[in-house]
C-alpha cells in the first residue's frame, strides 16, 4: 500500500469523530469476548485494518465471519458470504446492542457477553448517557480519521515486515480498543521492548500522531536528538512522537512518516541496548 495524502482537518471535529468512532468500536470488541476464547492481553479483542472494507475488523469469529466498523460513516459490519449492516447514525447504544445481539443470536453464537462491562474506562461522551450517534458535520472528519488509520497500518506494517526479518520478535500491527491506537509491541532480548504505533489522539496529544516507544524508560538526559519532525514526549510516558499537523505540512507525507519510523526505530534500539 503507497501512503495516500491526507488533507488538513479541523482538529475539533477530528475530536469529536473519533470520540464516537472509539465508542462505536467498543461494539467490535464486545462481540470478540462474547464469542472468542479469551487470550494473554486482550489480544483475542485486538482490531485489524481491512483495506478493502475500509474499517477495523475482529479476529474470524466461530462461524468464520468477522464483525468490521467502517470507519468513513460509522457502519457496523458483518463480513461473509451473508453480509449484514447497521449505520450508527442515529442510532443509541441500546439501539445498536439490539441489532447485534439478534445477529450474533442467528448465527448460533453466544450473546450474552455483550452486557459485560469494559475492563477500562473510555473518554467521557454523551454515547454513555444514552445520546444518539450523529454523524452531521462529521463526514469529512470521518474521512480524514479513515485515511489516517489506512496509511498508519501500512506504514507500520512496512516496519514490522523489516524488523521481523531482522529475527526481532515483531508481531503483526493491530488496533487495541482501551486506546484506540495501532501498535506492534516489538520484543527484545532482556525482557526489554519496542513499541512502534499510531494513535487517533488522546489526552496527551489531541491529534493523530505516529510514535516509537520503549521499555524499560531509558535515561532522558542520555536520548538522541531528533530530526524537526519529531519530538520526545516525557510526561507519564516516554516516546517519540511525529504530530499530524507536522505530517499534513510535509511536501511528501509518506516519506516524512517513513523518516520518522526510521530514525525513530533506531534510536530506540541504540537506547536499548
Amino acid at each position: 500500500m503507497t501512503w495516500k495524502s491526507v488533507p488538513r482537518a479541523n482538529f475539533i471535529f477530528l475530536h469529536a469523530a473519533r470520540l464516537q468512532a472509539h465508542y462505536a468500536a467498543q461494539w467490535l470488541a464486545r462481540a470478540a469476548r462474547a464469542c472468542l476464547p479469551g487470550r494473554p492481553g486482550e489480544h483475542h479483542t485486538s482490531l485489524g485494518w481491512d483495506h478493502t472494507f475500509g474499517g477495523l475488523t475482529t479476529h474470524p469469529l466461530p462461524d468464520g465471519s468477522r464483525l468490521g466498523l467502517r470507519i468513513a460513516d460509522l457502519t457496523l459490519a458483518f463480513l461473509d458470504v451473508h453480509p449484514q449492516s447497521l449505520a450508527l447514525d442515529g442510532r443509541t447504544e441500546s439501539e445498536v446492542r439490539t441489532w447485534l445481539g439478534a445477529h450474533i443470536a442467528a448465527r448460533n453464537l453466544p450473546a450474552g457477553k455483550l452486557d459485560d462491562p469494559l475492563p477500562y474506562a473510555l473518554p467521557d461522551h454523551v454515547l454513555a448517557l444514552g445520546a444518539r450517534y450523529s454523524l452531521e458535520d462529521l463526514g469529512d472528519a470521518l474521512a480524514v480519521l479513515a485515511s489516517w488509520y489506512s496509511n498508519a497500518d501500512a506504514a507500520l506494517a512496512s516496519v514490522q515486515k523489516r524488523l521481523a526479518a531482522k529475527k526481532l520478535k515483531a508481531p503483526p500491527v493491530r488496533c487495541w480498543p482501551h486506546h484506540f491506537d495501532m501498535d506492534c509491541l516489538v520484543g527484545l532480548p532482556r525482557g526489554r521492548s519496542m513499541g512502534i504505533g499510531y494513535c487517533p489522539g488522546d489526552e496527551f496529544c489531541d491529534e493523530p500522531y505516529f510514535y516509537t516507544s520503549m521499555w524499560p524508560e531509558p535515561s532522558i538526559p542520555g536520548l538522541p536528538l531528533l530530526p524537526a519532525m519529531a519530538h520526545w514526549h516525557t510526561y507519564k510516558f516516554l516516546a517519540a512522537l511525529a504530530p499530524a499537523h507536522k505530517i499534513v505540512a510535509a511536501h511528501d507525507q509518506g516519506e516524512y512518516v517513513r523518516q520518522f519510523l526510521d530514525v525513530s526505530v533506531a534510536a530506540a534500539l541504540n537506547a536499548l541496548r
